[in-house]
Protein backbone atom coordinates (compact mmCIF):
# COMPACT_ATOMS: atom_id res chain seq x y z
CA UNK A 1 0.00 0.00 0.00
CA UNK A 2 3.01 2.29 0.50
CA UNK A 3 3.56 2.16 -3.29
CA UNK A 4 -0.10 2.70 -4.27
CA UNK A 5 0.51 6.17 -5.70
CA UNK A 6 3.55 4.99 -7.63
CA UNK A 7 1.59 2.06 -9.08
CA UNK A 8 -1.30 4.27 -10.13
CA UNK A 9 0.95 6.90 -11.72
CA UNK A 10 3.08 4.31 -13.54
CA UNK A 11 0.07 2.53 -15.04
CA UNK A 12 -1.57 5.86 -15.88
CA UNK A 13 1.46 7.19 -17.77
CA UNK A 14 2.03 3.87 -19.54
CA UNK A 15 -1.58 3.56 -20.76
CA UNK A 16 -1.75 7.25 -21.70
CA UNK A 17 1.42 7.11 -23.80
CA UNK A 18 0.37 3.84 -25.47
CA UNK A 19 -3.13 5.06 -26.37
CA UNK A 20 -1.84 8.48 -27.51
CA UNK A 21 0.64 6.69 -29.78
CA UNK A 22 -2.13 4.54 -31.28
CA UNK A 23 -4.20 7.69 -31.85
CA UNK A 24 -1.34 9.33 -33.69
CA UNK A 25 -0.76 6.28 -35.89
CA UNK A 26 -4.35 5.12 -36.46
CA UNK A 27 -6.79 8.01 -35.78
CA UNK A 28 -10.48 7.16 -36.09
CA UNK A 29 -11.71 10.74 -36.52
CA UNK A 30 -10.28 14.17 -37.24
CA UNK A 31 -10.44 16.83 -34.52
CA UNK A 32 -12.06 20.21 -35.14
CA UNK A 33 -9.57 22.05 -32.92
CA UNK A 34 -5.82 21.58 -32.97
CA UNK A 35 -4.28 19.21 -30.45
CA UNK A 36 -2.42 21.86 -28.46
CA UNK A 37 -5.58 23.91 -27.84
CA UNK A 38 -7.53 20.92 -26.57
CA UNK A 39 -4.75 19.16 -24.69
CA UNK A 40 -3.71 22.19 -22.64
CA UNK A 41 -7.22 22.61 -21.27
CA UNK A 42 -7.95 18.91 -20.85
CA UNK A 43 -4.67 18.04 -19.15
CA UNK A 44 -5.01 21.07 -16.87
CA UNK A 45 -8.28 19.62 -15.57
CA UNK A 46 -6.62 16.40 -14.42
CA UNK A 47 -3.95 18.40 -12.58
CA UNK A 48 -6.56 20.57 -10.88
CA UNK A 49 -8.65 17.55 -10.03
CA UNK A 50 -5.65 15.85 -8.41
CA UNK A 51 -4.93 18.99 -6.36
CA UNK A 52 -8.57 19.21 -5.23
CA UNK A 53 -8.53 15.56 -4.18
CA UNK A 54 -5.31 16.01 -2.23
CA UNK A 55 -6.66 19.08 -0.41
CA UNK A 56 -10.05 17.52 0.41
CA UNK A 57 -8.71 14.09 1.35
CA UNK A 58 -4.98 14.18 2.19
CA UNK A 59 -5.16 10.62 3.53
CA UNK A 60 -6.53 9.35 0.17
CA UNK A 61 -9.14 6.59 -0.17
CA UNK A 62 -6.52 4.03 0.83
CA UNK A 63 -6.04 5.93 4.08
CA UNK A 64 -9.80 5.89 4.70
CA UNK A 65 -9.80 2.14 4.07
CA UNK A 66 -6.95 1.51 6.52
CA UNK A 67 -8.68 3.65 9.15
CA UNK A 68 -11.95 1.73 8.67
CA UNK A 69 -10.10 -1.58 8.99
CA UNK A 70 -8.33 -0.48 12.16
CA UNK A 71 -11.56 0.75 13.74
CA UNK A 72 -13.65 -2.19 12.54
CA UNK A 73 -15.93 0.14 10.57
CA UNK A 74 -17.84 -0.99 7.50
CA UNK A 75 -19.78 -4.05 6.37
CA UNK A 76 -16.87 -6.12 5.07
CA UNK A 77 -14.70 -5.39 8.11
CA UNK A 78 -17.51 -6.53 10.40
CA UNK A 79 -18.02 -9.71 8.38
CA UNK A 80 -14.29 -10.48 8.34
CA UNK A 81 -14.09 -9.93 12.10
CA UNK A 82 -17.03 -12.26 12.67
CA UNK A 83 -15.51 -14.89 10.36
CA UNK A 84 -12.19 -14.78 12.22
CA UNK A 85 -13.91 -14.91 15.61
CA UNK A 86 -16.08 -17.88 14.63
CA UNK A 87 -13.15 -19.98 13.37
CA UNK A 88 -11.93 -22.72 15.77
CA UNK A 89 -8.38 -22.13 17.04
CA UNK A 90 -7.42 -25.81 16.69
CA UNK A 91 -6.91 -25.71 12.93
CA UNK A 92 -4.59 -22.82 12.16
CA UNK A 93 -3.85 -23.93 8.56
CA UNK A 94 -7.53 -24.33 7.76
CA UNK A 95 -8.28 -20.96 9.31
CA UNK A 96 -5.58 -19.29 7.26
CA UNK A 97 -6.84 -20.80 4.00
CA UNK A 98 -10.44 -19.95 4.83
CA UNK A 99 -9.49 -16.40 5.78
CA UNK A 100 -7.52 -15.95 2.55
CA UNK A 101 -10.46 -17.17 0.47
CA UNK A 102 -12.88 -14.85 2.27
CA UNK A 103 -10.49 -11.94 1.74
CA UNK A 104 -10.15 -12.67 -1.99
CA UNK A 105 -13.94 -12.84 -2.35
CA UNK A 106 -14.22 -9.57 -0.42
CA UNK A 107 -11.75 -7.86 -2.75
CA UNK A 108 -13.56 -9.09 -5.88
CA UNK A 109 -16.96 -8.02 -4.51
CA UNK A 110 -15.53 -4.65 -3.51
CA UNK A 111 -14.19 -3.95 -7.00
CA UNK A 112 -17.52 -4.95 -8.56
CA UNK A 113 -19.51 -2.80 -6.13
CA UNK A 114 -17.27 0.21 -6.72
CA UNK A 115 -17.64 -0.21 -10.47
CA UNK A 116 -21.43 -0.41 -10.18
CA UNK A 117 -21.36 2.64 -7.91
CA UNK A 118 -19.46 4.62 -10.55
CA UNK A 119 -21.97 3.49 -13.18
CA UNK A 120 -24.88 4.88 -11.13
CA UNK A 121 -22.95 8.00 -10.17
CA UNK A 122 -22.30 8.63 -13.86
CA UNK A 123 -25.97 8.07 -14.65
CA UNK A 124 -27.05 10.53 -11.95
CA UNK A 125 -24.65 13.14 -13.32
CA UNK A 126 -26.64 12.93 -16.54
CA UNK A 127 -30.11 13.02 -14.98
CA UNK A 128 -29.80 15.49 -12.07
CA UNK A 129 -29.67 19.04 -13.52
CA UNK A 130 -27.27 20.40 -10.88
CA UNK A 131 -24.84 17.54 -11.42
CA UNK A 132 -25.18 17.74 -15.20
CA UNK A 133 -23.98 21.35 -15.18
CA UNK A 134 -20.56 20.13 -14.06
CA UNK A 135 -20.46 16.88 -16.02
CA UNK A 136 -21.49 18.70 -19.19
CA UNK A 137 -18.00 20.20 -19.38
CA UNK A 138 -16.70 16.69 -20.06
CA UNK A 139 -19.23 16.21 -22.86
CA UNK A 140 -18.62 19.65 -24.37
CA UNK A 141 -15.32 18.45 -25.82
CA UNK A 142 -15.71 18.72 -29.60
CA UNK A 143 -13.51 15.67 -30.11
CA UNK A 144 -13.06 12.48 -28.09
CA UNK A 145 -9.53 11.29 -27.49
CA UNK A 146 -7.40 10.03 -24.60
CA UNK A 147 -7.31 13.46 -22.93
CA UNK A 148 -11.13 13.63 -22.88
CA UNK A 149 -10.98 10.79 -20.35
CA UNK A 150 -9.17 13.22 -18.04
CA UNK A 151 -11.39 16.24 -18.65
CA UNK A 152 -13.62 16.50 -15.58
CA UNK A 153 -14.52 19.64 -13.68
CA UNK A 154 -12.83 19.90 -10.24
CA UNK A 155 -16.28 20.18 -8.62
CA UNK A 156 -17.29 16.88 -10.20
CA UNK A 157 -14.05 15.35 -8.95
CA UNK A 158 -14.83 16.61 -5.44
CA UNK A 159 -18.37 15.20 -5.51
CA UNK A 160 -17.16 11.86 -6.84
CA UNK A 161 -14.47 11.72 -4.15
CA UNK A 162 -17.12 12.27 -1.49
CA UNK A 163 -19.27 9.47 -2.88
CA UNK A 164 -16.35 7.04 -3.02
CA UNK A 165 -15.16 8.00 0.47
CA UNK A 166 -18.61 7.29 1.89
CA UNK A 167 -18.76 3.95 0.07
CA UNK A 168 -15.32 2.90 1.29
CA UNK A 169 -16.22 3.72 4.90
CA UNK A 170 -19.70 2.16 4.89
CA UNK A 171 -18.66 -1.00 3.08
CA UNK A 172 -15.25 -1.34 4.70
CA UNK A 173 -13.59 -1.86 1.33
CA UNK A 174 -10.04 -3.27 1.56
CA UNK A 175 -7.19 -1.00 0.48
CA UNK A 176 -5.98 -3.42 -2.18
CA UNK A 177 -9.44 -3.36 -3.79
CA UNK A 178 -9.27 0.43 -4.00
CA UNK A 179 -5.88 0.32 -5.70
CA UNK A 180 -7.06 -2.32 -8.18
CA UNK A 181 -10.27 -0.43 -8.90
CA UNK A 182 -8.70 3.00 -9.37
CA UNK A 183 -5.88 1.67 -11.54
CA UNK A 184 -8.47 -0.12 -13.71
CA UNK A 185 -10.83 2.87 -13.78
CA UNK A 186 -8.10 5.28 -14.90
CA UNK A 187 -6.79 2.81 -17.46
CA UNK A 188 -10.20 2.11 -18.95
CA UNK A 189 -11.07 5.82 -19.09
CA UNK A 190 -7.98 6.39 -21.20
CA UNK A 191 -8.71 3.29 -23.28
CA UNK A 192 -12.33 3.90 -24.20
CA UNK A 193 -11.89 7.62 -24.90
CA UNK A 194 -9.02 6.95 -27.30
CA UNK A 195 -9.48 8.17 -30.86
CA UNK A 196 -9.06 4.74 -32.46
CA UNK A 197 -11.43 2.29 -34.11
CA UNK A 198 -11.45 -1.46 -33.61
CA UNK A 199 -12.68 -3.53 -36.60
CA UNK A 200 -16.45 -3.88 -36.25
CA UNK A 201 -16.55 -7.65 -35.81
CA UNK A 202 -14.04 -7.42 -32.97
CA UNK A 203 -15.73 -4.34 -31.57
CA UNK A 204 -18.99 -6.28 -31.27
CA UNK A 205 -17.27 -9.20 -29.57
CA UNK A 206 -15.28 -7.08 -27.13
CA UNK A 207 -18.39 -4.98 -26.51
CA UNK A 208 -20.08 -7.91 -24.81
CA UNK A 209 -17.70 -7.37 -21.92
CA UNK A 210 -15.99 -3.98 -22.27
CA UNK A 211 -17.02 -0.49 -23.35
CA UNK A 212 -15.10 0.03 -26.58
CA UNK A 213 -14.08 3.36 -28.12
CA UNK A 214 -17.01 3.25 -30.56
CA UNK A 215 -19.53 2.45 -27.81
CA UNK A 216 -18.23 5.31 -25.69
CA UNK A 217 -18.34 7.74 -28.62
CA UNK A 218 -22.07 6.96 -28.76
CA UNK A 219 -22.20 8.19 -25.16
CA UNK A 220 -20.64 11.47 -26.37
CA UNK A 221 -23.21 11.89 -29.13
CA UNK A 222 -25.11 15.17 -29.38
CA UNK A 223 -28.32 13.13 -29.54
CA UNK A 224 -29.64 13.03 -25.98
CA UNK A 225 -31.07 9.53 -26.23
CA UNK A 226 -27.65 8.24 -27.26
CA UNK A 227 -25.73 10.35 -24.77
CA UNK A 228 -27.94 8.97 -21.99
CA UNK A 229 -26.67 5.45 -22.58
CA UNK A 230 -23.44 3.43 -22.37
CA UNK A 231 -22.59 4.90 -18.96
CA UNK A 232 -20.05 2.24 -18.07
CA UNK A 233 -16.42 3.33 -17.86
CA UNK A 234 -15.07 -0.20 -18.09
CA UNK A 235 -17.48 -3.11 -18.48
CA UNK A 236 -20.65 -3.06 -20.55
CA UNK A 237 -22.69 -5.45 -18.40
CA UNK A 238 -24.05 -2.72 -16.07
CA UNK A 239 -25.57 -0.97 -19.09
CA UNK A 240 -27.01 -4.25 -20.33
CA UNK A 241 -28.33 -5.16 -16.87
CA UNK A 242 -29.89 -1.75 -16.20
CA UNK A 243 -31.24 -1.24 -19.74
CA UNK A 244 -29.02 1.65 -20.82
CA UNK A 245 -26.99 -0.08 -23.53
CA UNK A 246 -26.96 1.32 -27.08
CA UNK A 247 -25.05 -0.91 -29.53
CA UNK A 248 -25.42 1.39 -32.56
CA UNK A 249 -25.87 5.11 -33.08
CA UNK A 250 -28.17 6.49 -35.78
CA UNK A 251 -25.15 8.03 -37.48
CA UNK A 252 -22.07 6.07 -38.45
CA UNK A 253 -19.05 6.26 -36.18
CA UNK A 254 -17.25 8.30 -38.83
CA UNK A 255 -19.97 10.98 -39.00
CA UNK A 256 -21.33 10.89 -35.44
CA UNK A 257 -21.95 14.41 -34.10
CA UNK A 258 -19.99 14.76 -30.88
CA UNK A 259 -19.98 17.49 -28.22
CA UNK A 260 -22.67 19.94 -27.13
CA UNK A 261 -24.60 22.07 -29.60
CA UNK A 262 -24.61 25.10 -27.29
CA UNK A 263 -20.83 24.97 -26.79
CA UNK A 264 -19.33 25.68 -30.22
CA UNK A 265 -15.94 24.10 -30.98
CA UNK A 266 -13.88 27.30 -30.88
CA UNK A 267 -10.63 28.05 -29.06
CA UNK A 268 -12.34 30.38 -26.59
CA UNK A 269 -14.45 27.49 -25.26
CA UNK A 270 -11.42 25.23 -24.84
CA UNK A 271 -9.34 27.49 -22.59
CA UNK A 272 -8.72 26.62 -18.94
CA UNK A 273 -10.77 29.59 -17.77
CA UNK A 274 -13.68 28.70 -20.08
CA UNK A 275 -13.72 25.09 -18.88
CA UNK A 276 -13.77 26.10 -15.22
CA UNK A 277 -16.50 28.72 -15.70
CA UNK A 278 -18.69 26.73 -18.08
CA UNK A 279 -20.98 25.17 -15.39
CA UNK A 280 -21.74 28.59 -13.93
CA UNK A 281 -22.96 30.18 -17.15
CA UNK A 282 -26.72 30.43 -17.54
CA UNK A 283 -28.02 28.82 -20.70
Amino acid sequence: MDNASVIRLSVFISVFVFMALLEALFPARNAVLDRKTRWVGNLSMVVMGALVSRVLLPATLVGVSLWAQQEGVGLFNLLLDQTNSASPLSSQTSNTQSGSLVFVVTVVLSVLLLDMLIYWQHRLFHTVPFLWRFHKMHHADSHVDTTTGLRFHPVEIAISLGVKTLAVALLGIPAIAIVVFEVALNGFALFNHANIRIPQKWDDRIGWVLITQRLHRIHHSQAKTESNSNYGFSVSWWDRLFKSFTPRAKQSDETLSIGQQDVPPVKENASIRALLLQPFKSR
